[in-house]
C-alpha cells in the first residue's frame, strides 16, 4: 500500500507533537527566543545553527501557539558544506518543528526547546532523534 506524502507529513507531525514532552510553568509560553536570545512571537523563521546560519526552518505555519506545546510546518534549509561550508550549497527539506518547555524571558514566558523532524529526505540521515533537539535560551 502506497502512503501519500501528505499522509506521511501528517503522521510525522502527530508523532513529534505527541513525543515532544510538556512544559511545566505557571503560565503558557508566548514567545520563542531567537539566536540573540530575544523573545519572538510566532516567528516565521527559526535559525538553529546560530553560529553560522547554516541550518534553520522558514515559512513556518504554527498551530497550538501559546499552549505548552506548539508545532509548525515549514521548509528547512541546510548547507551541505561541500567542499566546505563557505563554498557549500543550501538545500531545502519539508520539516515539522515542535516548541516546548518553558523559561522566563524578562517579561514573558518563552519556549525553551525546539525539536525538528523531516518529512521525506533529511540532510542528516544518520542522526538520532535526540540530535535534532535544540535548546533555545533567553539572554538579558
Amino acid at each position: 500500500m502506497r502512503v501519500s506524502r501528505k499522509a506521511q507529513f501528517v503522521a510525522v507531525f502527530a508523532l513529534v507533537a505527541a513525543t515532544a514532552g510538556s512544559a511545566v510553568a505557571a503560565s503558557h509560553p508566548t514567545a520563542l527566543p531567537d539566536c540573540l536570545g530575544k523573545p519572538r512571537v510566532r516567528p516565521a523563521t527559526v535559525v538553529l545553527a546560530c553560529g553560522d546560519g547554516n541550518f534553520g526552518v522558514r515559512r513556518l505555519r504554527w498551530t497550538g501557539w501559546g499552549e505548552p506545546i506548539a508545532a509548525a510546518v515549514g521548509t528547512a534549509y541546510a548547507n551541505d558544506c561541500t567542499p566546505n561550508c563557505a563554498a557549500g550549497h543550501f538545500h531545502t527539506y519539508r520539516a515539522v518543528i515542535v516548541a516546548d518547555g518553558a523559561q522566563r524571558c524578562v517579561n514573558v514566558v518563552a519556549y525553551s526547546r525546539v525539536t525538528v523532524a523531516f518529512v521525506g529526505p533529511s540532510p542528516y540521515p544518520k542522526s538520532k532523534a535526540s540530535d535534532l533537539v535544540y535548546p533555545v535560551r533567553c539572554r538579558a
